[in-house]
């Protein structure tokens, strides 16, 4: 009888646990109505484009703001990363947990990159609006993964972009927290940390529709702006 009660305290205490788990690292498949149908078969594409590469160097990991490098950051892209055997998996609508189901199904299985650029959270922030501390171990667990899956990989970690008009909206305050945590992440070995969110902000913190004309994804002329601002990093890191 104490044998089975005993059993029986410890499967709670396990289901307790596993339920105090939040969302955001919980490795999940996209369900948007809206992205539903095209995402698994992106996945697809890019492990199948990934396979075709004779190698990759450089990834980028992300949601809607990585993504866009496929279409208005193009023209940037192909000057920047065509040649350093680029790969680009950023997915719109992606959350911490969705990235994390990614990394578990092929995305980047069979390939030993030099450097990966990731950038994550905002859609954490803006569909849910997790927790800062929340985001950031979901983020954690996504560098715990590409730590495993990529042992020889440097990870330059980007600062979640800000978004909303002004320094009091309330979605640019749980960024600003999320990234005064992930920050912390950085030990200068395997992940580098980077903020550039200032060069997209005036001096008083304003964002401009100039800029992200939807005060979240950054407009098409805004992509050589971020190029510019991380090259230095990726030089050398890639070295």
């Amino acid at each position: 009888m104490k044998i089975f009660l005993l059993c029986l305290v410890l499967l709670c205490t396990s289901c307790t646990a596993l339920k105090e788990q939040p969302l955001s690292v919980l490795p999940e498949a996209q369900s948007e109505v809206w992205a539903v149908k095209w995402w698994h078969p992106r996945h697809e594409e890019k492990i199948a484009l990934k396979e075709k590469m004779d190698k990759v160097d450089l990834v980028f990991l992300g949601d809607s703001i990585t993504h866009a490098w496929d279409n208005k950051g193009k023209k940037v892209w192909d000057e920047y990363y065509s040649s350093r055997n680029a790969l680009n998996i950023g997915f719109s609508a992606d959350r911490t947990e969705h990235v994390l189901w990614r990394l578990n199904h092929g995305a980047i299985d069979g390939i030993d990159p030099k450097l990966l650029v990731l950038m994550i959270g905002t859609n954490n922030t803006g569909h849910r609006q997790d927790t800062p501390e929340d985001t950031a171990l979901g983020i954690k667990e996504i560098l715990n993964t590409i730590e495993h899956k990529l042992p020889n990989t440097k990870i330059l970690l980007l600062a979640i972009f800000p978004r909303g008009s002004n320094l009091d909206d309330p979605l640019r305050k749980i960024n600003d927290d999320i990234n005064s945590i992930i920050k912390n992440y950085q030990d200068e070995e395997r992940v580098y940390y980077l903020n550039i969110n200032h060069l997209f902000l005036d001096d008083n913190g304003v964002l401009s529709k100039s800029v992200m004309s939807d005060l979240l994804h950054p407009n098409k002329d805004q992509y050589i702006v971020w190029a510019k601002a991380i090259e230095p990093n990726i030089k050398e890191l890639m070295q």
